[in-house]
């Protein structure tokens, strides 16, 4: 590695960003505004920056990834479990934000994680409505269960009203990702592709539109260890333990689950293989998460083939 390139690491909070530029052993505490920003990339445009690693941070981190993108330095967005599991390999226990800032720069100079693209202004639009529906569709849950125990009448009339205007909310919101998906040529492509699968309405296909575009791009065993369908073995010397799903992205998950539990009545292929693990005995999570792998596995591969559903085709998916 030549010691020449410079490793930054960055600790993003809400109000301000921790910065730590590896070869000139400098610390950097500024605002996690515009200005703040700014001075990052003035400490950065003289030096020869190999890779500027920051982390996930409840979308905290959207602003500078951008800004510093946008000048043209390579950004790593990295999962906080990486860095942690990482920082614990190297016996480094100790921990707050300057430290942080450290580890980071530490874990890109090591591990060199590969480049994060700059997601287009579209996407991120369509993210976030998608995300405010998720939300809204949660809180309404919440009031349907309270509406069941509310004792009185005055309370149960207050929980129905706002019900009413999360309903209407969620209705506008589903017209805007209608919208926003009817406007782009690639986007609708792939949402009309997507939808003439048994099981999968709009909901599940724009959900997987603006959460989940390596869809078709990568393949089969890849998509499913991305959106964590992807059981990992637990093996070690004779012992043998129950393989298991863990990670990747819960909101594709959630949607891919309540296509499953539709697809398994009008899907032949889906349908066909839960009543096959059925007889053999499986337990019911296990089918759930066979046929929602099945499911994705046929989903990218309408993607990437750019056909429309056919049993034949997906066959042997």
């Amino acid at each position: 590695m030549n010691d020449a390139f410079t490793f930054v690491g960055i600790d993003v909070s809400k109000d301000k960003l921790d910065v730590f530029i590896d070869s000139t052993g400098q610390h950097l505490t500024v605002d996690n505004q515009a200005k703040g920003i700014g001075s990052v990339l003035e400490h950065l445009r003289p030096l020869s920056v190999k890779l500027v690693v920051v982390e996930h941070s409840g979308r905290y981190e959207r602003r500078c990834a951008v800004e510093l993108m946008d000048a043209g330095l390579p950004v790593a967005l990295v999962n906080p479990r990486q860095t942690r599991d990482f920082a614990r390999a190297i016996n480094w226990l100790a921990k707050n934000d300057r430290i942080d800032a450290k580890l980071l720069a530490e874990f890109g100079r090591r591990v060199q994680p590969r480049l994060s693209e700059k997601v287009p202004e579209n996407r991120v639009e369509l993210d976030e409505l998608i995300r405010r529906r998720r939300q809204l569709v949660q809180m309404r849950a919440t009031e349907m269960n309270r509406l069941q125990q509310a004792p009185i009448k005055s309370v149960q009339h207050s929980i129905e009203k706002l019900l009413r205007q999360l309903d209407q909310q969620v209705q506008d919101l589903d017209h805007r990702i209608a919208k926003s998906i009817e406007n782009d040529d690639d986007w609708r492509g792939q949402s009309q592709l997507l939808q003439s699968v048994p099981g999968v309405g709009a909901v599940v296909a724009h959900t997987l539109v603006a959460e989940l575009p390596e869809l078709g791009k990568i393949n089969r065993q890849e998509i499913a260890s991305l959106v964590g369908l992807a059981p990992f073995a637990r093996e070690s010397g004779k012992w043998k333990g129950k393989r298991s799903c863990f990670g990747g992205r819960a909101a594709v998950r959630s949607v891919l689950y309540m296509a499953t539990i539709t697809a398994k009545r009008c899907n032949p292929v889906i349908a066909a293989m839960a009543r096959r693990l059925e007889a053999a005995g499986k337990p019911f999570k296990v089918i759930m998460v066979a046929c929602m792998r099945k499911l994705l596995t046929i989903l990218n591969t309408l993607a990437r083939s750019g056909q429309t559903w056919s049993p034949k085709l997906v066959s042997c998916s």
